[in-house]
C-alpha cells in the first residue's frame, strides 16, 4: 500500500445561502502528496436544525483520474480491501446492480464495455474518465462521443449548470455516494450521510464545500446500503464501510 503524510487543519466556515440556509459548522483537512485532499465536513440547516456530515475526496484531473474496478467474479470484496490492493488514492462504492449482482446501466472497465447503455427514468447521467478529462454526461450528451477508458451510468443528476436539480425525491433519507465536477481541472466522490436527494442537492449546489472547487454537475450514485468511501492515508486509511457487498468501485488512482 501506498505511504501518505497527512496535514489535519481545522476550519470552521460560515457559508449560509439564502433558501436552503445550510452553514459548514466545522470540516477537517488532510492531503496525500499525489494533492489528493479529504474533506470531513459537518453542516448544519438553519431553519431546521437539521445536520448532514460530508465527506470529500477532492483531486485535479491533471495529476490523477478516476477507474471503475469491477467484481464480475466472486469472492466480492469490500471497498477497503479493493483500494488498497490496487494502490488507489480514494473510492467510492459504483453503480446500481441487480439481486443477481449484475449492473444496471452502461459500465466501462479499462476501454472494455462490460454492460451497455440502458434507458431508464433514475439513469440521467454518465460518469466517464478518458483522455478528455473526468466528466458527468447527461445521456444524449454521451451518445456519439469517443468510448472512454472508464464509464458508469447512474442518477439521478443532482447538480446541472452549477444549480439544484429541481424536483427530486424529498422524503427518504438514506446514505449517498455521488461524484462531481467543476468548469476547471477539479473532481470528486463523495458521501453523505443520511439525506434525502432533494436535500443533497441543495447542499451541493449552493454551498462551496472547498475554497477551489464550485460544484457544476453532481451524479447520484448507488445509496443506502451500498455507500462506502475511503481515504488513503499514511498507517490506517479513512474508512466508512458499506454495509452490503457491490458489484463495482469508482476509485481515483494516479495518471
Amino acid at each position: 500500500m501506498r505511504k501518505f503524510s497527512a496535514a489535519f487543519i481545522l476550519l470552521v466556515a460560515a457559508a449560509t445561502t439564502g433558501q436552503a440556509a445550510w452553514t459548514i459548522t466545522s470540516a477537517q483537512l488532510e492531503s496525500t502528496p499525489d494533492g489528493v485532499q479529504h474533506r470531513h465536513s459537518v453542516l448544519t440547516n438553519l431553519e431546521t436544525s437539521t445536520h448532514a456530515v460530508i465527506d470529500l475526496a477532492l483531486f485535479s484531473t491533471k495529476s490523477c483520474t478516476l477507474r471503475v474496478i469491477d467484481q464480475a467474479t466472486g469472492p466480492r470484496r469490500e471497498l477497503a480491501y479493493v483500494m488498497e490492493r490496487e494502490n488507489c488514492l480514494a473510492g467510492v462504492n459504483g453503480g446500481y446492480f441487480d439481486s443477481e449482482y449484475a449492473p444496471i446501466g452502461l459500465l466501462i472497465v479499462d476501454g472494455g464495455t462490460i454492460t451497455p447503455l440502458r434507458r431508464a427514468r433514475l439513469l440521467t447521467g454518465v460518469l466517464t474518465a478518458s483522455s478528455r478529462g473526468v466528466r458527468i454526461l447527461r445521456i444524449r450528451e454521451f451518445l456519439g462521443q469517443p468510448k472512454p477508458k472508464a464509464a458508469v451510468q447512474c442518477g439521478p443528476l443532482l447538480v446541472d449548470l452549477g444549480r439544484p436539480v429541481r424536483g427530486l425525491e424529498e422524503m427518504r433519507e438514506a446514505r449517498r455516494t455521488f461524484a462531481a465536477v467543476a468548469k476547471s481541472d477539479r473532481a470528486a466522490l463523495g458521501l453523505c450521510s443520511e439525506i434525502s436527494l432533494a436535500r443533497l442537492a441543495e447542499i451541493l449546489g449552493s454551498i462551496q464545500l472547498a475554497d477551489d472547487f464550485k460544484i457544476s454537475r453532481a451524479l447520484n450514485l448507488d445509496g443506502g446500503s451500498s455507500s462506502g468511501f475511503w481515504f488513503a492515508r499514511d498507517r490506517v486509511a479513512f474508512s466508512i464501510p458499506e454495509q452490503k457487498t457491490v458489484r463495482d468501485f469508482v476509485a481515483i488512482a494516479p495518471k
